[in-house]
C-alpha cells in the first residue's frame, strides 16, 4: 500500500515537473522571438533612454516654458537635439568633404605643392632625419613619395571608408535615438513609475534608490565625458577651420574620440600645431597655439565638476566605470559600465553595513 501511494506521488510529481519545464520552454522560446524581433532596436533604444535621462531637466524647463504641454515639450526638445547632433556633423563633414576633394583635384592635375621642411625638423630625436628626408622628397615629387608609402595609403583609405560607413550608420542611429528619447521624455511619468517598479521588484525595499541612483549615474556620464568631449572637438574644429587645416572634420571627429576614450585632444592639437608653424603665417600658428591650450586643458576642470555631480557614489568608481565600460563595448558601456559599478558600490555597501542578525533576533514578520 505504501508503494503504491509513492509510485502515486512520483507520477504526480513527474506530472507537475513537465508541465512546469514545457511553460518555462515555451516561455523562454517567446523571450528569444521577442528578443530576435526587436534587435535591430536595442541599441537606438538604448541611447533613446540615455538621452532622455540626460535631456530631461532641460525638458522641464521647456515644459514650463510651453504652459506645461508634455507632448510639445518633448517634441521641441528633440528638434533641438537634432540641430545640435545635425548641425556640427555637417558643417565637419561638409569640410572634410571639401578639403579631401580639393587635395584629389590637386593629385590629379599634379598642382599640389608641399612646402619643404624647416630645417629644425632635422634635429628632432629618433625621427627627426627620416620626417625631413621623405618631406623634403614629398616636396620635390610628390609622386614619388606617395609611392613610397602606397600600401599604408592603401590600409588608411581602407579604414577611413570603414570608419566613414560606421560613422554615417552611427549618426542615423543616434538621430532615430533622439526621436525615441522624444517619445520617452512626452511619457516620462509612466516611463519613471516602471523603471522604479521594476527595481523594487528586483531589489526589494532599496529599489527607488537604486533606479535614481542609475539614473543620476547616467546624467552624471553623459555631462561629464560625452559632454566635455562634444565641447572639446567642437573647439578644436572651430580652431582648425579659422586656421585652415585641411581635413579640419576629420580631425575633430578623431578628437572626439580620443577625448570619449580619455587619452586627449592633445595626440592631435600639437601635431597640427608643428605644421602650421612649418606651414602656415606665424601668427595663424601662435593663435591657434594659444587656442589649443586651453582646448587642450578644459577636460581637467569641466570633468571633476560634472562627473560625480549629484551622484552619491564616489566619482573615481563612475569613472572606472565608465572608461572599463567604453573599453569592453564602446561608447554605450561608458554608461552601462558606470551604472553597473556604481550599482555594485553601493549594493556592497548596503550589505557591508548591514547588521548581522543573531541567533536570538527573531526574523522580522512580513
Amino acid at each position: 500500500m505504501h508503494s503504491e501511494e509513492l509510485s502515486i506521488t512520483d507520477k504526480v510529481f513527474l506530472s507537475r515537473a513537465l508541465e512546469a519545464a514545457i511553460r518555462i520552454g515555451l516561455v523562454a522560446l517567446l523571450v528569444l522571438w521577442c528578443f530576435d524581433i526587436i534587435r535591430p532596436f536595442i541599441v537606438p533604444i538604448i541611447w533613446g533612454v540615455i538621452i532622455a535621462i540626460a535631456a530631461y531637466p532641460g525638458y522641464l524647463q521647456l515644459k514650463k516654458f510651453v504652459g506645461g504641454r508634455s507632448k510639445l515639450a518633448a517634441a521641441l526638445t528633440a528638434i533641438i537635439l537634432l540641430i545640435m547632433v545635425l548641425g556640427p556633423t555637417i558643417m565637419l563633414t561638409g569640410t572634410l568633404v571639401e578639403s579631401t576633394k580639393g587635395i584629389a583635384v590637386e593629385l590629379s592635375d599634379g598642382s599640389l605643392t608641399i612646402p619643404p621642411p624647416a630645417e629644425g625638423i632635422r634635429q628632432w630625436p629618433l625621427i627627426g632625419e627620416e620626417v625631413d628626408r621623405f618631406w623634403r622628397l614629398a616636396s620635390q615629387n610628390t609622386e614619388a613619395a606617395l609611392k613610397q608609402i602606397e600600401p599604408q595609403l592603401k590600409a588608411a583609405g581602407a579604414w577611413l571608408l570603414s570608419t566613414a560607413a560606421g560613422t554615417g550608420y552611427a549618426i542615423l542611429q543616434f538621430i532615430v535615438a533622439i526621436i525615441i528619447a522624444g517619445v520617452f521624455m512626452a511619457n516620462a511619468g509612466s516611463g519613471h513609475d516602471a523603471a522604479q517598479r521594476i527595481a523594487t521588484r528586483l531589489t526589494g525595499e532599496h529599489g527607488r534608490e537604486i533606479a535614481d541612483l542609475a539614473e543620476s549615474t547616467v546624467r552624471s556620464v553623459a555631462r561629464g565625458i560625452l559632454g566635455v568631449a562634444l565641447i572639446q572637438s567642437l573647439l578644436a574644429g572651430i580652431g582648425f577651420i579659422v586656421a585652415g587645416v585641411p581635413g579640419a572634420g576629420l580631425w575633430a571627429l578623431l578628437c572626439l574620440l580620443l577625448s570619449v576614450a580619455q587619452i586627449g585632444v592633445f595626440l592631435v592639437l600639437v601635431p597640427v600645431i608643428i605644421y602650421l608653424f612649418n606651414t602656415a603665417d606665424l601668427v595663424v600658428a601662435i593663435g591657434f597655439l594659444i587656442w589649443s591650450i586651453p582646448v587642450g586643458l578644459i577636460d581637467n576642470i569641466l570633468k571633476p565638476i560634472l562627473l560625480g555631480r549629484g551622484v552619491k557614489t564616489p566619482m573615481v568608481i563612475i569613472f572606472m566605470g565608465a572608461i572599463g565600460g567604453f573599453i569592453a563595448s564602446g561608447i554605450i558601456g561608458l554608461f552601462i559600465g558606470a551604472v553597473v559599478l556604481a550599482l555594485s558600490w553601493e549594493l556592497f555597501l548596503a550589505w557591508l553595513n548591514m547588521q548581522p542578525r543573531t541567533a536570538e533576533q527573531p526574523a522580522e514578520s512580513t
